[in-house]
């Protein structure tokens, strides 16, 4: 695997499925996939590598291998609104959530799933977003 494909992936049911390149086999993609829950540590299936042990050929067949085994095993979470503001930049995930009327962020590197954010509030979205880029930009530039 050499990254998460966040921009594919897909909010379900109070989680986010997170499909990946697993291998390439003559010529033809293998894809797999994790899971972040919307309920952190707290939820057995946080971070859990393809619990169903099946891969598919196509990023399509891999969400929907994902739903099948959330809709037969997982406690219904209910649709979740966690992940609907995430946004990719770098190859990174960013998740913005908000407590009452304060903004927090979740950030994930492109190759692990573990959580890089900084303990900052921000006022609103476009204030977060502004930051991390800011600080991601500068990790680009080559002297």
């Amino acid at each position: 695997m050499n990254r998460f494909l966040y921009e594919k992936s897909v909010s379900y049911q109070g989680y986010l499925i997170i499909p990946f390149l697993l291998a390439k086999v003559s010529g033809e993609f293998i894809y797999s996939y994790v899971l972040l829950s919307a309920q952190g540590y707290e939820d057995e299936l946080h971070k859990a590598k393809n619990p169903t042990q099946v891969c598919s050929n196509t990023l399509t067949g891999i969400v929907e291998i994902a739903q099948q085994y959330l809709n037969e095993n997982s406690i219904h979470l209910g649709e979740d609104n966690y992940f609907d503001k995430r946004y990719t930049y770098q190859n990174t995930l960013i998740i913005i959530h908000y407590e009452g009327k304060r903004c927090f962020y979740d950030h994930y590197p492109s190759d692990e799933l573990r959580n890089i954010a900084a303990p900052t509030l921000f006022l609103n979205a476009d204030s977060c977003i502004d930051w991390i880029k800011t600080r991601l930009d500068r990790r680009q530039v080559k002297f």
